[in-house]
Formats: C-alpha cells, sequence, structure tokens
C-alpha cells in the first residue's frame, strides 16, 4: 500500500514473488513480471489511482505464510471493494505475495465472519 502512495514501482515489484497471480476481472495475471508490467501503468501518474490499507492479517504459527485483507479505496477515498493478498516468507527473510485477489465492491468481512 505504501508503494502506491508513494508512487514507488519498483518497491512495488520487491514484493512480488517470481511465482506470483494476481487474480482479476480479466482473469489470472501470472509471474511477478506480468504483474510488474500489469500494474506499471498505475504508477505513472503523478496522483494514484487508488489506494488500500489492511485491516486484517493473520499469519501461521510457522511464520511462512501470512494473509492481509482490507478496504480499497478511490481517489476521493470513497470505498471500492476489498484486496486479500497471501503472503509467504522467502528463505532471505523478506515477506513476498504469492496471491492476490480484489472483491470490487464488496466489503467482506464486515458481517462478521471473521474468526
Amino acid at each position: 500500500a505504501k508503494t502506491m502512495a508513494d508512487r514507488d514501482h519498483a518497491a512495488f515489484v520487491s514484493f512480488l514473488s517470481p511465482e506470483t497471480i494476481f487474480q482479476g476481472g480479466k482473469g489470472p495475471i501470472r509471474g511477478r513480471d506480468a504483474v510488474a508490467s500489469a500494474w506499471k501503468g498505475f504508477y505513472e501518474a503523478t496522483n494514484a489511482p487508488f489506494s488500500w490499507r489492511p485491516d486484517r492479517t493473520v499469519v501461521l504459527a510457522s511464520g511462512t505464510l501470512a494473509s492481509t485483507s482490507g478496504p480499497v479505496f478511490d481517489p476521493s477515498g470513497k470505498r471500492t471493494g476489498t484486496f486479500n493478498s497471501v503472503w509467504r516468507r522467502d528463505p532471505d527473510g523478506k515477506w513476498r505475495v504469492i496471491l492476490d485477489s480484489g472483491c470490487p465492491e464488496c466489503k467482506c468481512g464486515e458481517t462478521g465472519d471473521r474468526e
């Protein structure tokens, strides 16, 4: 989320696993290079076209996998959906996204379905 606010595409890419999969409306985008290319346009304008923030994080006791989810906002601050990301701690100790998906215009998790 900070990479988008900072307009730092290179930093965004550093959080992607080489085998990441981003699931979107046009089908899955597979691999760091493909996701980096698909998202580059979001980082080119002076102002971010959207923002997000995690409001839920769950980590396995082993510390090897985690999930984050939270709201997505348009530039005016209106909530437009929910993101869900699965992270893996790689051998170098850095957390990288392995799966990401969004839920446009829904507010998953706001109806008491949290465990």
